[in-house]
């Protein structure tokens, strides 16, 4: 564990708390100190859920130290049995409390309480939160689910679905939706909407469709051996990887394939000509293994953009994304440190940014259009709207998300490209507030020998140029310079800005003209 400003995962007790507060009649009890109480406001705050999660801690001090806080899990423990009277526990240590060594499954086993109470073993020094929602599904699945005959009609199981996922709610009304094309019927979803009872239920389902490897896979795998229930590979984001993963369910069920794409917009709207100006963009991916493998496919090989970066930062998907890469001739980004993948994005220097909550305020600080393609997100990635982002629904939803940050990013360049027009230069004002257009006073550059005058206090300060000086003083811009580099496509301008100060500082030049930026480029176009 390391001190940072930004996580993209929480630590394991995190998980496990997506996957009760995913469930009904579901308790789980948290072994641990006051301040680590803080993680239920995430699901309230940032989901937006009208209730708290069913979560219970045992709440030790520091007074408590010299003590056997064992003693507060147990009453935790029977306290939260009395009043909420679930059909099952589930009990685990914080970070924290992981430090105290308390043995949650021999307290629990000495309760002898009359429900199924699951200790869970969440590493919380080795591991994280995805880890922890995955652990503590198979967990339960494995305390609760038993081989039993299957269905008369043909069903399956919908595995990985957490709280505080990211369009969970949606990609499962969506893949209900296409397996009912088929005459596929869905026994159980869980963990989202699942009670214990339910999670008994599973083993009469004919297959599991595994929706989220990160939260699910662990569970279909216990599944396949103790229950012989196959489970999906495909995860159905994207046109091509939808029809991919109705080919499977055939398969799997020997049912014909059956598809509704009457819905569908995004493959012409990506072959239109509104959209030719898409192809070729490039696109930097971050974010969990799985939507950024099926982003990147999307990006490739659906929508025309190019892909020069992609990474993830959950290493338990490191070897498939790895896999990934190498099919666009990329080296995957494997870590958890958003400084690294700051770095990455700079020197790909990318036109749009697919990623996190996280990748949205580094795209603010480079710059560039970005949109949200996985988790951690913010609130407003829990939109009232049905938005999922699996199967032709799904698709849909994507083009419209990907495309509008550069449409926008288009009429900054636009406008950009016009700023010495009289209509649009920034004393003009804005024309939807009533702002007339006048014409910009051109201000005379003098020679470059010429010295300028000195200020005096009577004489008003200039306005601040629009490309800094570099920190160190020794390079300056000259405006014929500044002009120049202004007209050059602002996603790109950034890295001209740097590659001509790097080429000014090799050949020892102070003062930056516009003979200086153009043998830069040629420099660095060798």
């Amino acid at each position: 564990m390391k001190l940072t400003l930004w996580t993209y995962e929480g630590p394991p007790h995190v998980g496990a708390m997506r996957v009760a507060t995913a469930m009904k009649d579901l308790q789980l009890v948290l072994h641990g100190p006051q301040g680590d109480t803080y993680a239920d406001l995430l699901f309230t705050m940032i989901e937006r859920r009208n209730a708290r999660p069913p979560v219970s801690f045992s709440t030790f001090e520091a007074s408590h130290m010299g003590t056997d806080t064992a003693i507060l899990l147990k009453d935790a423990l029977a306290a939260a049995h009395a009043r909420y009277k679930p059909q099952a526990m589930a009990v685990a240590l914080t970070c924290t409390a992981e430090l105290l060594q308390d043995d949650p499954n021999g307290i629990s086993r000495a309760l002898n309480l009359p429900i199924p109470v699951v200790p869970l073993e969440l590493p919380s020094y080795s591991r994280k939160e995805n880890y922890g929602a995955d652990e503590t599904f198979r967990a339960l699945v494995r305390a609760l689910a038993v081989p039993m005959e299957r269905t008369p009609e043909v069903t399956c199981n919908l595995l990985g679905a957490t709280a505080l996922g990211f369009r969970h709610r949606d990609d499962v009304a969506e893949v209900t939706k296409l397996l009912a094309t088929m005459g596929i019927k869905v026994n159980v979803c869980a963990p989202l909407g699942a009670s214990p009872d339910d999670l008994r239920k599973l083993g009469q389902a004919h297959f599991n469709v595994l929706m989220y490897p990160e939260t699910g896979e662990s569970a279909a795998r216990h599944l396949e051996r103790a229950c012989k229930q196959p489970f999906t590979k495909v995860v159905p984001i994207g046109v091509g990887a939808t029809r991919d993963f109705l080919a499977e369910v055939s398969k799997i069920t020997g049912l014909p394939v059956v598809t509704d794409e009457s819905t569908l917009r995004q493959p012409w709207w990506s072959a239109s000509v509104d959209s030719t100006y898409l192809t070729g963009k490039r696109v930097f991916i971050f974010g969990d293994g799985t939507h950024v493998i099926a982003a990147a496919r999307i990006a490739a090989k659906e929508v025309g953009f190019e892909v020069v970066g992609m990474g993830c930062y959950n290493r338990e998907m490191a070897r498939p994304l790895r896999t990934a890469a190498a099919e666009y001739g990329l080296e995957a980004l494997v870590t958890d440190d958003y400084l690294e993948v700051e770095k990455a994005i700079e020197a790909a220097a990318p036109e749009l940014i697919l990623g996190t909550q996280m990748e949205r305020n580094i795209a603010k600080k480079l710059g560039l259009p970005c949109a949200v393609i996985s988790a951690p997100v913010h609130v407003q990635d829990f939109p009232a709207r049905y938005a999922p982002q699996m199967g032709f629904e799904g698709a849909n939803v994507l083009f419209d998300t990907w495309v509008h940050p550069l449409v926008m990013g288009l009429e900054e360049h636009l406008l950009t490209m016009f700023r010495e027009d009289f209509e649009f230069h920034d004393a003009a004002g804005a024309s939807h507030h009533g702002g007339k257009a006048v014409a910009r006073e051109e201000t005379p550059v003098a020679p470059a020998a010429e010295a300028a005058p000195a200020a005096t206090s009577d004489t008003p300060a200039a306005p601040s140029p629009v490309v800094d000086t570099p920190a160190s003083g020794e390079i300056r811009w000259m405006p014929e310079a500044e002009r120049e580099l202004r007209k050059i496509p602002f996603f790109v301008r950034g890295k001209a800005k740097r590659n001509t100060e790097l080429y000014a500082a090799h050949k020892g030049v102070c003062d930056i003209t516009v003979e200086t930026l153009y043998e830069a480029k040629a420099h660095y176009a060798r």
